[in-house]
Order: structure tokens, then sequence, then C-alpha cells
């Protein structure tokens, strides 16, 4: 490849597509997507405690009721009645859910019925109809971010996805350990000179700035730990660090985001208040709470997270002390100014005639109609602008801020 051609394909890998990297306004409210890719076990998250079937069909790996004394750590923590917080978010997001900044959304989903992770995050991704032809190249978030305006919108992933693809252009920042570092020494003068005195002179500055940001604090140790899962998206391992970054750069750069996190399809061994399944909530709930904290009270009170995935899985356990894929899922919705809560949504008795197929949890609150009665209100869209966003599903207002 001759130099220029290599200058020019690593200036567009340092320039983010539209570069569009104005300060995000103070008073605008910020939107995070959270994808869990692998469909987690939402039964083992939020615990419907009051539940005699959930303990009777998992006998291996159910969570105990809270425990009256509180003060062990393998019981869940009281939510409200029915529902209990796995223990392992005792201290990160169990915070944010006693100071009513956390709301969750049991029997939460799509209709997709593939239970295959790929057509499932394909279609939520989409924001389209089931039925009828589909067009890949128009996800929900982008439609989003062309109705509000947000130039400021980033997507913290190695590759665009599908949910942000769109006319909006749409700022594309990997934070992935594996990611290589900017250019340096000649080929970064080289690179810089060429556009020197041009108009992408000053993005192209902005390019190496931010990359550096993004690197800054990562260390070997850290590099070994992230590894790819669910389609290129992150471990739950050093999410943390990764989210302190997420949360400075919507401080004061970016109002609409999206990360992806992978690693939740737990076949075997998934474990109750200890093990697999327990160290990734951890892992999950520290970095969750580490973007609270980046943001600040003024903006955590502007700012709402959503965390979803594709599926839910298997309410009985397998043979294998695991689950499989499932239907129905629990959202959670975190943010600094929430008026409902602790729990959301249309619900129903968990007993063997209610689960969906017999087997999983049944879908009582679709995602584009719950994502709808939120921004609805977040961001002031109406019902016009909503039915562009997620054509063919009307906003369901659960009065979630």
């Amino acid at each position: 490849m001759h130099r220029r051609r290599f200058l020019q394909a690593a200036a567009a890998s340092l320039i983010l597509p539209g570069a569009r990297l104005f300060a995000a306004g103070p008073d605008r409210p910020r939107f995070l997507l959270v994808f869990l890719r692998g469909g987690y076990d939402a039964a083992s998250l939020l615990v419907p405690v009051s539940s005699s079937f959930y303990y009777e069909a998992r006998p291996k790996i159910a969570i105990a009721k809270p425990d009256a004394g509180g003060d062990s750590g393998d019981c869940a923590l009281p939510v409200d009645a029915n529902w209990g917080l796995h223990p392992a978010f005792k201290e990160s997001l169990y915070p944010l859910v006693q100071a009513r900044q956390a709301v969750f959304l049991p029997f939460a989903g799509t209709a997709d019925l593939s239970r295959s992770h790929f057509e499932t995050q394909d279609s939520i991704e989409l924001g389209q109809s089931l039925s009828g032809s589909r067009d890949f190249q128009s996800g929900f978030m982008n439609r989003l971010a062309a109705e509000i305006g947000a130039s400021e919108s980033i997507s913290f992933t190695d590759q665009l996805p599908l949910v942000f693809r769109g006319a909006a252009k749409i700022d594309n920042a990997s934070l992935r350990t594996d990611a290589k570092l900017p250019l340096e020494g000649r080929a970064r003068e080289l690179l810089q000179s060429m556009y020197r005195d041009t108009p992408l002179a000053a993005k192209v500055a902005e390019g190496f700035a931010l990359r550096e940001e993004l690197m800054r604090d990562l260390s070997p140790d850290i590099l070994k730990e992230m590894d790819a899962a669910g389609r290129n998206a992150i471990n739950t391992k050093g999410f943390e660090r990764e989210a302190r970054r997420i949360g400075r750069l919507m401080r004061g750069r970016f109002s609409l985001g999206f990360v992806d996190v992978g690693g939740w399809d737990t076949h075997t061994g998934q474990g109750a208040a200890t093990g697999a399944l327990a160290n990734r909530f951890e892992e999950l709930g520290r970095g969750l709470a580490a973007i609270s904290s980046e943001l600040g009270p003024d903006l955590w009170r502007k700012t709402t997270i959503m965390v979803i995935s594709e599926f839910g899985r298997t309410f009985r356990e397998n043979g294998n002390r695991g689950t499989d894929h499932g239907h129905g899922s629990t959202y959670l919705l975190l943010g600094g100014a929430l008026a409902s809560g602790p729990v959301a949504g249309e619900q129903i008795a968990l007993t063997p005639g209610n689960l969906h197929q017999n087997r999983d949890y049944p879908v009582l609150n679709e995602y584009r109609a719950i994502l709808g009665g939120l921004w609805q209100r977040q961001f002031g869209l109406s019902k016009v602008a909503l039915a562009r966003v997620f054509p063919g599903a009307p906003a369901t207002d659960l009065r979630l801020l």
C-alpha cells in the first residue's frame, strides 16, 4: 500500500464517523443503552422470592429468600414483597435501589420466538415489526438520534452496531483493550501534516486526543483480562474501568450512547449466590454504579441507563446446573430522577400455568413500548416522532420519570 493511502486509512480509523466532538449541553438529557449479549438469567438478578415454584424449579441454583437478620451474604436483598436482588449487587446497585434510582421491569422483551442469539439481537436492535420486510440499515437508536438532533451520539463498540445504523451520523469509538494505540512518532507527524491547513486538521487532532483519552488508563494486566464475547462485546471483567471512561465522555461530550457486554450464555455451572454468574453480576454492578459516580449528581438527574438482553433463560434449571435459552427477561432502568419503582410494568404470578410454553417468562412488557414511554417523558417526543422511531408500536407510559 502506498504511504499516502496508508495514512488516509489510518486517519479514517482515528476520526470517528461524523467526527462531531462538540460538548454536550449541560442541560441535555442523557441516555445510555447497555446490551447484555448472550441472554442473561433474569430470575437470578431479580429473584422472585415470594414464588414457591421458583424454589421447586431451581433446587441447585436458587437464591435464598432475604435473611430477616440481614447478615447472610447468600440471600437475596429485599426489593419489595415479591422480589429480591442478587446479593452480588449489595455494594453497587443496591444503594441505588434504596435511593429510588433503580427500577426493575420483569416480563420484558420482544415477541421474537426464535431463541437464537443473533436473530433476536438483530430484531431488537432494528426495533421494527417482525412481520413483513425489514430495513437492516435502520436501527432504532439511529432513528432516535435523528428525532432529537443528538449529534453527540456514540457507540462504545469495535464497529457500529445494528442499533445505531442509519442516516444519522453516529460516532464510534472502541474501548476494547486490544484496540491499537494511536499512531506515534514520524507516522503521526506525517498524518497531521497531510491534513494541516485543511478543514479536517482539527478533526485529526481531536481523533488523536480522544483515542489517547480512551486508552490512557489501560495496563497490560487489564489488556489480558478483557476478552471478546457475544459479537465481540467486551466481557464483564474490567467493566468498571471502561464504565468510568464512558461516564466521563457522556458527562462532557456525548448525550446518547450504546455499549454491549458479553458472556451471559450460562448453560452449565451457572452458580447461585456465588459462582460464575455471581462474579459477572458483581463486575456489571460495579461498572453501572461507576457511570453514575462519574456523571455526578446534577447530570445523573438528567440521565437514564437501560440494561436489556436479547431474551431471558428457562425458569427451570437444567441438568448441568445452568439455564437454557428462554423468552421474557427483566430490564433494569437506572437514573437520578426516576419516579417509579422499584418494580414496574405488568406482572403475573409465577406458576407453571403462567409460564410461556411451560418453560419461560412470558413477555408482558414489550421493549419498544417501554422505551417509547420513557423517551416520551425524557425527550418530549410526540406520538408522531415515536411512530418514526418505533413504527407500529404505540408507547406505554409507565411513568418511569
